[in-house]
């Protein structure tokens, strides 16, 4: 059982909980993070379809399901944001190109 605890413990750590999330380690983590949240979602969904699933561990399921995609849904919006912001940045530096018709000498 010590041996089980410590590879559940050491792969929290690796999947980079609790890291700030600045380190490229820690962004690779968070996307990881994101697909295996993803992919629990779609196996709850599966196993909701099922028709021999007891109505218990369905309506258990349902909720993790629900909350899975909360924080789902939540990244996204960050993620949404990030892109519009680097959009956004992109589309000022062209519209801040200098002119440089003012330094044309024309005798």
């Amino acid at each position: 059982m010590a041996k089980t605890a410590n590879k559940v413990t050491s792969s929290k750590t690796a999947s980079g909980k609790g890291a700030s999330g600045k380190t490229a380690a820690g962004k690779a983590a968070a996307a990881k993070n994101f697909e295996e949240r993803l992919e629990r979602l779609e196996d709850l969904g599966e196993q909701i379809r099922k028709t021999d699933i007891p109505l218990d561990e369905a309506l258990k399921a349902f909720e993790e399901g629900i909350k899975l995609a909360r924080t789902l849904e939540k990244d996204l919006e960050k993620i949404d944001s990030r892109i519009e912001l680097l959009m956004n940045s992109a589309d000022d530096t062209a519209d801040d190109s200098p002119e440089l018709e003012l330094f044309d000498m024309e005798d």
